[in-house]
């Protein structure tokens, strides 16, 4: 359970400055912001108590989804994510961010970086990469047939 101590301690900290995405104990990569940040709960753990890795693919390629969005309006479908490998676990109450680049824009598919981060919600309160994954969208019309991007 994330305890209320936490929560205002990071407030505390957003208010006199002292947690920000440049300093402070939270980094993020090449000075971006990320396509999207959660705070896990407990309803996310696995029998182990960490978090279940498929929360965090899942949450992989909603963050992927939404840097692709920014080079098509057409639908997309994840058709691949490559090697996704666990290299720190993350616990309840972590404040989690995926930053996204563009790695490549073919024809009719784009393939999306996604770097995770965790943020430890428990002292020290350090910030740790989680995983780092290549997902690729392919841009599709309705019956599914790709079509260019």
């Amino acid at each position: 359970m994330v305890g209320l101590g936490w929560a205002l301690s990071f407030k505390a900290g957003l208010a006199n400055g002292d947690l920000n995405w440049h300093g402070g104990g939270m980094t993020m990569p090449a000075n971006q912001e990320p396509a999207i940040r959660v705070v896990m709960m407990p309803r996310d753990t696995n029998p182990m108590g960490t978090i279940f890795g498929g929360m965090i693919l899942s949450y992989i390629d909603q963050a992927g989804a939404v840097e692709a969005r920014k080079h098509s309006e057409k639908m997309l479908v994840t058709v691949a994510m490559h090697e996704v490998k666990f290299i720190a676990p993350v616990f309840v109450g972590d404040l989690v961010s995926f930053y996204t680049e563009t790695a490549r824009v073919g024809t009719t598919s784009i393939t999306i970086r996604v770097t995770v981060e965790a943020w430890r919600g428990q002292a020290p309160h350090e910030t740790v990469r989680v995983t780092q994954a290549e997902v690729v969208y392919v841009a599709v019309d309705s019956p599914g047939h790709a079509v260019p991007i």
